[in-house]
């Protein structure tokens, strides 16, 4: 199909991004990589009267060290990240992420920040954003503000930007490489039927859980958290923990899976995500 008539801005500074976002509201939609939006406006479930292109405002997908955390720009893509030295080195749960995302083509142009704003159910970045504990920064005329990823999704495709609020950065601490991401995915897409990130702190005897696709929006396990927090980490142990995992959630249910599946992919694959950050620590 066609897209719906719209007008094409290409700022070229946040600023000035900004200041689109604010005259036109919510008649914009910001583009990034292009892959969630684009096909929305083809089929006409998205018909914005102004679309934003922020590829061309410099520095937006820079990936880098400051304050000892690890800063990516909103524009930063899948591939450059799954690339990245620093990422490899100061969070690779990242890179194990951005390597699972769709196939090359995708990796190449669909971006962090488009990703996450976008908020679909099936998205990888978000598990891994709230094991992280990350802090998404937006920009508006009222200045900028940081969000913690607990608090960023709201609901399906629904997060807490404003119609007048730009993503421009994702910063993340920097972890050891005990992290594991493991998902089932739909074949044709690589959506996520259920991906689980998960990060071991050995010393502080603590576990970060972030799940995707199970739920209208991702999540953090913190029950499983809880079950394990100062415990020996025992295939036992993480099995038991792993089985809350769809606590206080409602499972999807769709052509790829029935709600008790999901909650089943859920234990599992928690469980291995667990044991295989503990594998690598």
């Amino acid at each position: 199909m066609i897209p719906a008539t719209f007008s094409y801005a290409r700022p070229t500074t946040i600023d000035e991004a900004i200041a689109l976002l604010t005259k036109h509201g919510s008649g914009a939609k910001v583009l990034a990589g292009g892959h969630s939006l684009l096909p929305a406006m083809k089929l006409r479930l998205a018909q914005p009267e102004v679309l934003i292109d922020i590829g061309r405002i410099a520095g937006l997908n820079t990936i880098a060290e400051r304050d000892g955390r690890v800063v990516i720009g909103t524009m930063a893509t899948h591939a450059e990240i799954e690339s990245s030295a620093l990422v490899a080195r100061a969070c690779p749960l990242l890179g194990q992420v951005a390597a699972r995302i769709g196939d090359a083509q995708v990796r190449n142009r669909g971006t962090i920040g488009g990703s996450l704003v976008h908020a679909d159910p099936g998205a990888d970045f978000p598990a891994a954003i709230l094991a992280l504990d990350a802090e998404l920064r937006l920009a508006s005329p009222r200045g900028s503000r940081s969000v913690k990823a607990a608090a960023f999704f709201e609901a399906m495709m629904q997060t807490v930007v404003q119609p007048d609020e730009l993503l421009f950065e994702i910063t993340v601490p920097k972890t050891a490489t005990s992290a594991a991401y493991v998902k089932s995915e739909q074949k044709a897409s690589g959506f996520a039927i259920c991906g689980v990130a998960a990060i071991v702190d050995a010393q502080a005897k603590t576990v970060a859980v972030g799940v995707t696709g199970v739920a209208s929006k991702p999540y953090r396990a913190t029950a499983v958290e809880a079950a394990l927090r100062g415990r020996a980490l025992t295939p036992d142990a993480v099995a038991a923990a792993a089985a809350l995992a769809a606590n206080g959630v409602e499972p999807l249910g769709d052509i790829h899976a029935s709600p008790e599946y999901r909650a089943h992919l859920a234990a599992v694959n928690t469980k291995r995500a667990i044991l295989k950050a503990v594998a690598q620590g």
